[in-house]
């Protein structure tokens, strides 16, 4: 497999994801030449990581109407390891790699037909104050659910 950075021991990073998210390529999502164009798999990203943070509790503290907090994504990173063709069905895992203070690093693989991995990827998440753009802190709660999140993929 190829070497990526963020990654130590393939076997065991593989087994440690448990929620996914599953996807299929439509043909507006293909290139020219048949291919999964390169910006999609961060459109997917997206979509995994906004159903784990609603699988969590967290999109609704969000996004409720008095809520301060909003999520943004500080950085994202795709590595691409096979190719991805028009009507190839995806299961786009995510999982909670670290949490920081106020931001989360998120880890992402794509498995097709849930067997062949077919690109991974990372990103931080950060919360922020929606009217002055600062980071805030986890809340006890919120630290608790993300921690619970990593325990379980561990298992």
């Amino acid at each position: 497999m190829k070497q990526i950075d963020y990654i130590d021991q393939w076997e065991q990073w593989e087994k440690s994801f448990t929620f996914f998210h599953k996807v299929k390529v439509r043909f507006c999502e293909t290139d020219m030449f048949g291919h999964l164009n390169n910006t999609v798999p961060f459109i997917y990203f997206e979509e995994a990581r906004t159903a784990f943070l609603h699988c969590l509790g967290l999109m609704e503290k969000w996004t409720e109407e008095d809520s301060e907090e909003i999520p943004v994504v500080a950085d994202l990173k795709c590595d691409f390891l096979k190719q991805v063709f028009f009507n190839d069905e995806l299961y786009i895992y995510v999982k909670v790699h670290h949490i920081g203070r106020s931001s989360i690093d998120l880890h992402y693989m794509a498995k097709r037909d849930g067997k062949e991995i077919v690109f991974v990827g990372r990103g931080t998440l950060v919360q922020i104050n929606k009217h002055t753009g600062k980071s805030v802190p986890w809340s006890d709660e919120m630290r608790q659910m993300l921690q619970q999140s990593q325990a379980a993929a561990i298992v």
